[in-house]
């Protein structure tokens, strides 16, 4: 349908309105565009005829085709035959050839023939007068007003930041009606771009000089928001991705009263006014109170993954319990110590006594375990923290202290008081004594200082074992001959412990210290005859093994109490706990014959004799060779 199939007067009343009158068909193609819309739009009818008229704004078009639609369900719902479809008569706006927005007042009708077919819409456009005018205004700005309400509600319950900026940009768009957007982030002197909308995601990331941007020169103006256009810094950080762009606004956000980012808005089309500079402000001042909670948050998520790597990794066991004493955290470390794993700790009270806060206890666990307990309350929480540490061995090692001092005291009396007695009575009583009670006094001072001497050396020897301060030279020797001697000297020291020598034929030599071996094998036989108080053959046996040679003692006495094979060779131990004084000592001897034999590159174990008798010392030593165990 064209303008001139219309009689001469229908065609007089539309060239006359003083309204302006367009008419479409069904594609939307203009059919009618009389001389009041000419003026009103600035399009002549002959530009318009057979075109899509460009005077429905991008964000209307929704508006637009919804009142269209709306028309055609009301024809469908009356009846093809219907003359009378009704009209919507809306309140809008429409774009100008020079890109103003146009108030008006839009009647639309269905246009139909007289049998009732489709030919399209017509809409008859009224100026809207001034209060209509204010009335739109004021209705559009509260639209916006409650639409920006909205969108800082929604940026404001997000905490993750970078789905923040990404809605800033989004929301952005949709309040201004930009064709483009995006956030640049501070840094120094760069600019980062960190979110766009309508650009390229290749730019995300993108960097510029911020001196030479358009938000250094807002910064130096002291405003919050700015206009560029025209030709200017079309080399600008977004600027050039925007094909036909114009217009940039830009605001900043601060945070924390300093300037963070800004929030570019990109025009390509529309014209932009003074509302959507103001819009941008507001967000872009709203954004800076989203992006402020999502940087707290995330600094309140990185402190807390921080200190929870710092508690999960401690070696102390840590227990965070509420104000009721219920756990709400418990560490790995508590789990081993306390055996107790978090799925039964959390949600219930600590599983042990716990001190008043500020004070430290010291318990065992059933396990056996010592904990050195200490507890301190978090003011602001009333949460009260509970570190935990395993002390058994420090505990045991106080306990070995004393037990040592107590056995080193009777160990050096009883010889000190045997010397002095002996040493007084041959000087009072000389002249009195006949010549062999004399002898025998001065050869039991003598013994008596001998014993004297090995417990001394012994402590020595132990004290420098513990700072691991034994120096040992690692040479080739003669293993065999080390054994002779060994036995040699201990042949004569006890009939009721014969000794017997069994070395393999060809022995190959030994590589270590030949006098750090002859302390070991002298002590591991003198343990031997202590531990057979009721007498019995101690057997000493070498022989080549998987290129080692290996050296056993055997005896017949009392034997290790069992599960104490391992603990013989710590410090202040002794295989007989029961009766210190039935055996003397102060539990040095294996300690120092381990650590002498280890500084050897060798080992050194004990277990049960042959048939569950006595103890069988096993000693391994590199050989000559290939100097490895």
């Amino acid at each position: 349908m064209q303008q001139d199939v219309h009689g001469p007067i229908a065609r007089a009343v539309v060239e006359c309105a003083a309204d302006a009158i367009v008419a479409v068909d069904d594609r939307q193609r203009v059919t009618v565009w009389n001389p009041a819309a000419e003026r009103m739009f600035g399009w002549t009818a002959e530009e318009m005829l057979g075109r899509v008229a460009p005077i429905v704004p991008d964000e209307l078009k929704a508006e637009h085709n919804a009142v269209q639609e709306r028309l055609l369900t009301r024809r469908g719902a009356e009846g093809l035959e219907s003359a009378d479809t009704g009209q919507i008569s809306i309140a809008t706006r429409r774009l100008h050839r020079d890109g103003r927005l146009i108030d008006v007042r839009i009647d639309t009708s269905v246009l139909q023939d007289r049998d009732g077919r489709l030919l399209g819409w017509v809409g008859v456009y009224h100026p809207v007068e001034e209060d209509e005018v204010v009335q739109h205004h004021m209705a559009e700005r509260a639209r916006l007003v409650r639409r920006l309400n909205d969108i800082v509600a929604d940026l404001n319950a997000e905490l993750d930041l970078a789905t923040v900026l990404d809605r800033i940009t989004a929301a952005l768009i949709e309040l201004t009606g930009a064709d483009a957007g995006g956030f640049v982030r501070l840094e120094r002197d760069r600019l980062r771009l960190v979110t766009v909308n309508g650009l390229p995601e290749h730019m995300r990331g993108a960097t510029a000089d911020l001196r030479s941007s358009l938000v250094g020169e807002l910064l130096r103006s002291g405003k919050t928001v700015m206009l560029a256009g025209g030709e200017r810094r079309l080399g600008d950080l977004i600027w050039s991705e925007l094909p036909g762009l114009h217009t940039v606004a830009l605001g900043l956000s601060f945070l924390q009263n300093e300037p963070y980012g800004a929030l570019y808005a990109l025009f390509s089309g529309r014209r932009v006014g003074h509302t959507e500079l103001e819009l941008l402000e507001l967000l872009a001042g709203h954004a800076g109170v989203a992006v402020g909670n999502a940087v707290a948050y995330a600094e309140v998520v990185r402190q807390r993954a921080h200190e929870r790597a710092v508690i999960d990794s401690s070696a102390d066991g840590i227990a965070v319990l509420d104000r009721d004493g219920v756990v709400r955290q418990w560490n790995p470390a508590a789990h081993t110590l306390t055996g107790v794993p978090p799925q039964e700790a959390i949600g219930r009270e600590l599983p042990f006594e716990a001190p008043a806060p500020g004070e430290m206890i010291t318990f065992p666990l059933p396990s056996g375990i010592w904990l050195n307990v200490l507890a301190a309350e978090i003011e602001e929480t009333g949460e009260v923290v509970v570190d935990f540490r395993d002390v058994s061995e420090a505990k045991a090692l106080e306990e070995a202290k004393d037990l040592f001092l107590a056995t080193t005291s009777h160990e050096l009396r009883t010889p000190i008081t045997v010397v002095q007695g002996f040493a007084s009575t041959l000087v009072n009583r000389w002249d009195e004594l006949a010549d062999a009670d004399r002898r025998s006094a001065v050869a039991t001072i003598a013994e008596r200082a001998q014993s004297l001497g090995r417990l001394v050396e012994h402590l020595l020897l132990g004290s420098r074992a513990g700072r691991d301060e034994l120096a040992v030279t690692i040479e080739t020797f003669d293993l065999a001959r080390v054994l002779e001697g060994v036995v040699a000297g201990f042949r004569s020291l006890s009939e009721a412990h014969p000794v017997r020598l069994e070395v393999a034929p060809g022995l190959p030599p030994a590589r270590g210290d030949a006098m750090a071996t002859d302390i070991v094998l002298g002590q591991l036989l003198e343990n031997a005859m202590k531990y057979s108080p009721d007498g019995g053959t101690v057997t000493v046996r070498a022989w080549p093994e998987d290129g080692s040679i290996v050296v056993t003692v055997e005896d017949e006495g009392i034997g290790i109490t069992p599960g104490d094979h391992e603990r013989v060779f710590e410090r202040f131990v002794q295989g007989e706990t029961g009766d210190r004084r039935r055996f003397g000592g102060i539990g040095l001897g294996l300690y120092i014959v381990k650590r002498l034999t280890e500084a050897q590159g060798g080992h050194v174990s004990a277990e049960p004799g042959p048939g569950g008798r006595g103890t069988r010392m096993r000693l391994v030593l590199c050989r000559a060779e290939d100097g490895r165990p």
